[in-house]
Formats: structure tokens, C-alpha cells, sequence
């Protein structure tokens, strides 16, 4: 569990980063992905499945959430 939580840490860290010249659906779609996937290993592994698989489906779901919440507000000029 300790691994995970290191992984999650850096994935957050790495995540918040890279946001500096981004449009606005571009910074969600990456956030929503690093969350997703953390979340998604950390629902996995203590669900008894694969963290692995769990991250990949988390974070292409939250990608994709991320991305268009992202869109949402740059059209509407948030």
C-alpha cells in the first residue's frame, strides 16, 4: 500500500506540472487522467483486483471526463 500511495504522489505531482501553457481542455484531460488512475488503482487493489488494470480504466475514464469538463468551460470563457 505504501508503493501505491508513492505512485499516486507522483503521478498528482508530475500532473501538476505540466499545466503552465495549457488550454483549459488540455489541464483537465490530464488531470482527470492522473486522478483516475490513482483513483482507479486504489479502488482496485483494495477491491482485491488488479491495480494495474484498475489504473489504466480509471485513467482513460477520467481523461475523458476531464477533457470534456475542460472544454466546457473554455467555450464558455471561464
Amino acid at each position: 500500500m505504501k508503493r501505491l500511495s508513492a505512485v499516486i504522489a507522483a503521478l498528482l505531482l508530475v500532473g501538476g506540472l505540466g499545466c503552465t501553457n495549457m488550454t483549459k481542455t488540455q489541464q483537465g484531460a490530464l488531470s482527470g487522467a492522473a486522478l483516475g488512475a490513482g483513483a482507479g488503482a486504489a479502488i482496485s487493489a483494495i477491491s482485491g483486483g488488479n491495480a494495474g488494470i484498475g489504473a489504466g480504466i480509471g485513467g482513460a475514464l477520467g481523461g475523458i471526463a476531464g477533457g470534456l469538463i475542460g472544454h466546457s468551460q473554455e467555450t464558455r470563457g471561464y
